[in-house]
């Protein structure tokens, strides 16, 4: 191994994890972090704002590397969960920016110019989030009963059985754009009334058409930030939609504002 083959392999950067409001140095012990070679630590940046950043070997977050982790599901998971392990850490002692996963700087110096020039987003993002909790809400309906698919195919030949079928299939087709309609409506019913009480909402993209295994389709995923002192009064909201609409509203949180914390 040459000396410019064991300086590269040796180099080190900095890996930001979040950025936290505090006017005493935080205590950022507790998770691992992505890397056992090196603790936690916490760096200083303009007033009242400080990151916490581990050192980290660079070989270990070149392209290559991150291609190949992204390949590795397991491999992945791990990093995204000792990650998240930090953010909500310190967002539990710390109103708290987290940054997206892999956020790494050359070294220090730069990392605390980079991140001082994004003071003022940090500064709004913590004012707009703090005694803020992120919660996601889902929405399913069901399709149309199984036995009206099998209504709709031919059993046997038979005097005018095919007209019969084709308006058993008509029915259906019709049946299943009446269940798509109602199912968008109670979509906009569910989200108009969690929007309410929220403090700011984001539609999120369908996870799938349907739930494995289940003859339900998702019509609703979005993402509401929502003061912690309203979240006894969010989970009575959901009972009542569900009672209201009868459809599936799958509620989960409370979670760092993850999804709130980008917007000016």
């Amino acid at each position: 191994m040459t000396e410019d083959t064991r300086s590269s392999a040796d180099a080190r950067a900095v890996y930001v994890y979040a950025v936290c409001r505090t006017e005493e140095q935080p205590d950022p012990t507790g998770p691992a972090g992505v890397t056992g070679d090196s603790p936690l630590r916490a760096l200083p940046l303009g007033p009242a704002l400080t990151a916490v950043v581990q050192t980290v070997r660079a070989a270990d977050f070149t392209d290559e590397a991150w291609q190949a982790r992204l390949a590795d599901e397991p491999e992945l998971e791990r990093y995204a969960r000792a990650h998240h392990e930090v953010v909500c850490a310190m967002a539990a002692r710390h109103p708290t920016v987290p940054l997206p996963l892999a956020t790494l700087y050359h070294d220090e110096e730069r990392a605390r110019a980079a991140l001082n020039m994004e003071a003022r987003r940090f500064h709004a993002a913590l004012e707009r989030t703090a005694h803020h909790s992120e919660w996601g809400v889902k929405v399913y309906v069901a399709d149309a009963p199984a036995r009206e698919a099998a209504e709709a195919a031919p059993q046997r030949p038979a005097t005018g059985a095919g007209r019969a079928y084709l308006d058993r299939k008509r029915s259906l087709r019709d049946r299943r754009e009446r269940n798509r309609t109602d199912g968008l409506r109670i979509a906009e019913v569910v989200d108009a009334d969690v929007s309410g009480l929220a403090t700011a909402s984001r539609r999120l993209p369908f996870h799938g058409p349907r739930v494995p295994d289940e003859r339900r389709t998702q019509v609703l995923n979005a993402t509401y930030l929502v003061a912690e002192d309203r979240a006894a009064e969010l989970a009575r909201l959901a009972d009542n939609l569900r009672e209201r609409t009868g459809a599936h509203v799958e509620l989960s949180g409370p979670w760092v504002p993850y999804s709130f914390v980008g917007e000016v």
